[in-house]
């Protein structure tokens, strides 16, 4: 599975029905991550640009995407970012991968 890191902002309409009726909001990220096979790991409210970030390990990236589709698309939102995370495993074969790499590139020359 890999990680990803869901970063969510709510809409005044979203925050005045929260207040009005509080709920645990990491059942609802739990919730939809189950529902395309992942697992919530984290979920956090925070200051900042962003008001919460979720945690998520999903199958693939067509499904963490389908995650963050499915709750813009309920008006709740005023912005959210899905991004991938990568795990220091991930991190050495990205580094081996880039060696291979750079071996094969010609940069531009002024």
């Amino acid at each position: 599975m890999a990680k990803y890191a869901l970063f969510v902002s709510y809409t005044p309409e979203a925050w005045a029905s929260m207040i009005k009726n509080p709920t645990d909001r990491s059942s609802a990220a739990r919730q939809v991550a189950e529902a395309v096979g992942g697992t919530l790991e984290s979920f956090y409210w925070m200051f900042g640009e962003y008001d919460a970030l979720a945690i998520v390990d999903g199958p693939d990236s067509v499904s963490a995407g389908a995650v963050s589709i499915a709750v813009a698309s309920t008006g709740a939102l005023s912005n959210a970012i899905t991004t991938q995370l990568f795990g220091a495993d991930d991190q050495a074969a990205m580094l081996e991968r880039a060696k291979t790499a750079l071996s094969s590139y010609t940069p531009p020359t002024g």
